[in-house]
Parts: structure tokens; C-alpha cells; sequence
């Protein structure tokens, strides 16, 4: 290459270039610039948010390695991907903890009610996939009055409720936070006698015709919803809360001047208190009772 005429061409001797107040020796062909600052308009990003390093994004990474951002349709779907795998095994190990089922012989001329697996991915507030969520359903579609259940209802709050909730705690100045139930259903005693199918995908090879007796309910069952608000009901009336008479799913309690309220719904409590102590109390009293998921401060709510 050919540039006589080029300034800091190099002669095979050493020349000094002073660029930037920065005393550079080279020895090379052509001509290097050296800039102190990099131009503002090829930074890429907001300037302000500083630099992004691999520990801030360590949460995050952490994260997306262990869950799988597509849902499955059906068990076909799922049953080739790891992530999914270990979601129903987690599943099937909160039934074992909770002493949900016992594995029997199938009797005869009684009615077996089907299981199936649905996916669920969980969603943080920012939108991001932060729980591959495998549960197993009874097809309760299947279930007889008078035969399979008495009575089913399900208790869930009204949106106003839990408004004047925040409201309240804004007025009396006082701090919401919110636990979840894991596997809410599986912890309401089941009166009748019901038999399920073995969960699809994971049946005994040893006793495949074997089915399972619950003692417990299922996610999937007529009075699943009922049996659960029960049991957490008779929980908290026993720790002196008094239930609402208007709103059946808020329970209060009253220590001197001080007041705790706890809101239901279904397997998501949001509860707040004038004084911590009375919260703290509380936690330790599901915790003992439940397998509980403590999720900190309220800041997303039902989709808000």
C-alpha cells in the first residue's frame, strides 16, 4: 500500500504523534487516531442507568436457565422438555407431602374419576416467565350430585372488597403484604369416598391398574373450593379472628388498640396490620400450619 504523501506514514523509524495531550510511539504503515471519550451518539442505551454488569442481571439469568418460556398444549408437549418434567415432579411431590392420596386396588362398581395435567407459565409484573406451574386435575366434570359431593361453592372476594382493603391501609397509614398457599386445594379434608385415575405420565409400573383414594381434594373437584375455605376458615377462627359479615373471605383481629386484616382469596392472602408484630405473628402461624410462599410487600395483585 502506497501513501507517501500521508501524514504519520512510517519510515521504518519511530515517529512521535501527539494526539489528546496522550505521547504515542508507533511504528505502523498508516495513521491511528487515539480519542479520549467515546461519542454520546454511539452509546448504546440509556447513559443514566450506568453500567450493566453480570451481577445485576444474576437474578434474572438465574431465572430464565430453569423455567421454559413456551406452554405446552398437552402432556405430549411437555413430557420432551426438562423444564416441564420437573415442574409436574414438584407437583406430584406437594401431593406426597400433603398426604393427598393413598395407591389401592381399583374397585369395582364404583366410578373412577379421570386426572389430567394442565401447564400454566407465571408471570412476574414485568411480564417475564418467572414458574413453569404443572397441576394435576381431577375431570371433576364427571362428579354426581349426591354421589360424588353434597354441596360445592367457592368464596372469592369481590374487587371492591379488596379495594377498601387499600384503601384502609392507606388511611391508617400501614403496610399490605401477601403470601400464597402452595397447592391451596390440596389441604382440604375430603369427606366422601373418591378414586382417581394415576396421574397421566406417571403411573406406578409396578400396580399400573391400581388407582388412587383421596383423602384429600384435588385441583378439579366439585367441592375442592369449599373443603379449602373450610379448613382455613376453622384455622383462623381458632387463632381469634372474627370472619366479615358482609365480606365472608376478610378476617379480623383485635389485640388492644392495634387491628390485623387478612383477606382470602383462594390460595392468595394479602394481609396488613397497625402494628408489625401482629404480622410477623401471623406468618409464623400459617407457616406452622401451611406450606406457605412469602412474597413480601403487596405491589401486584390480581393482574394490578
Amino acid at each position: 500500500m502506497h501513501g507517501g504523501d500521508h501524514k504519520g506514514k512510517g519510515d521504518g523509524n519511530n515517529e512521535d504523534f501527539h494526539i489528546d495531550e496522550i505521547k504515542i510511539d508507533v511504528d505502523l504503515p498508516r495513521e491511528w487516531r487515539v480519542s479520549r471519550y467515546h461519542p454520546f451518539n454511539n452509546i448504546i442505551g440509556d447513559i443514566s442507568k450506568g453500567v450493566t454488569t453480570r451481577h445485576s442481571l444474576k437474578d434474572i439469568c438465574n431465572n430464565m436457565a430453569f423455567v421454559s418460556m413456551i406452554e405446552p398444549k398437552n402432556l405430549k408437549e411437555a413430557i420432551i422438555d426438562e423444564h416441564w418434567i420437573i415442574a409436574m415432579q414438584e407437583e406430584l411431590n406437594q401431593f406426597e407431602r400433603n398426604n393427598v392420596w393413598k395407591l389401592v386396588e381399583k374397585p369395582e362398581n364404583y366410578p373412577v374419576i379421570g386426572t389430567k395435567w394442565e401447564f400454566r407459565n407465571k408471570l412476574d409484573e414485568n411480564g417475564i416467565v418467572i414458574r413453569n406451574k404443572a397441576r394435576l386435575v381431577a375431570k371433576g366434570y364427571n362428579q354426581e350430585e349426591g354421589i360424588d359431593y353434597e354441596e360445592t361453592y367457592a368464596t372469592v372476594a369481590r374487587l371492591e372488597a379488596i379495594r377498601m382493603l387499600l384503601a384502609f391501609a392507606s388511611i391508617m397509614d400501614f403496610k399490605l403484604y401477601q403470601m400464597d398457599v402452595k397447592s391451596a386445594f390440596l389441604n382440604g379434608f375430603i369427606q366422601e369416598e373418591l378414586y382417581v385415575d394415576q396421574p397421566p405420565g406417571f403411573e406406578n409400573s409396578d400396580m399400573p391398574n391400581h388407582v388412587f383414594k383421596l383423602k384429600k381434594t384435588l385441583y378439579g373437584l366439585k367441592q375442592a373450593p369449599k373443603a379449602w375455605y373450610e379448613r382455613l376458615s376453622k384455622f383462623l377462627l381458632e387463632k381469634d379472628f372474627s370472619r366479615g359479615k358482609v365480606h365472608t373471605t376478610l378476617f379480623i383481629k383485635r389485640k388492644l388498640n392495634d387491628i390485623l386484616l387478612v383477606q382470602i382469596y383462594v390460595d392468595d392472602i394479602i394481609f396488613g396490620s397497625t402494628n408489625d408484630s401482629l404480622c410477623k405473628e401471623f406468618s409464623q402461624d400459617m407457616q406452622s400450619e401451611f406450606e406457605m410462599s412469602m412474597m413480601g410487600e403487596l405491589n401486584f395483585f390480581l393482574g394490578l
